[in-house]
């Protein structure tokens, strides 16, 4: 299991757009499963939207991503890149998601080629489907230096 810490030794995420709290299984290039805990106190709240607060689903996809970049990067040799988004298909939300929730993100790796592959992605939350989706991807061959976490 991956804690805050380690997930931002493997992927350059930051606050306010880091959106995985910890990662509970990777198969290192093939598949991660990761968790997000959704507080009242997330910034995006604030207009998203008043009175009836809702997680944005574009950030749910990139939550879903994010786990996926885990995945790749824990690779012994992708360490230090960056995994861009190429595209994204194939994206169906089917529930809301609230303060309170515990999304369950969960990011399979199905196709590489070279630098490129596809995601198939999967959020739940209490075994409900929030959001599922294909996310095409490209590594970054040059290495970066995240330690700093600046």
């Amino acid at each position: 299991m991956l804690n805050c810490n380690e997930i931002q030794k493997i992927i350059p995420h930051r606050y306010p757009f880091l959106f995985i709290d910890r990662v509970e299984e990777i198969i290192p290039g093939e598949k991660a499963i990761g968790y997000k805990n959704v507080t009242v106190n997330e910034y995006f709240f604030q207009g998203h939207f008043p009175g009836e607060m809702v997680m944005p689903g574009v950030l749910m996809i990139e939550a879903l991503a994010q786990v996926g970049a885990v995945a790749i990067l824990i690779e012994e040799n992708n360490k230090g890149k960056l995994v861009y988004f190429g595209g994204i298909n194939k994206a169906r939300f089917k529930r809301k998601v609230v303060p309170g929730d515990c999304l369950r993100l969960e990011t399979q790796i199905i196709k590489r080629k070279g630098p490129f592959g596809l995601g198939k992605a999967i959020a739940t939350v209490s075994g409900q489907v929030a959001v599922e989706a294909e996310l095409i991807f490209a590594i970054e061959n040059k290495e970066k230096d995240f330690s700093k976490g600046k």
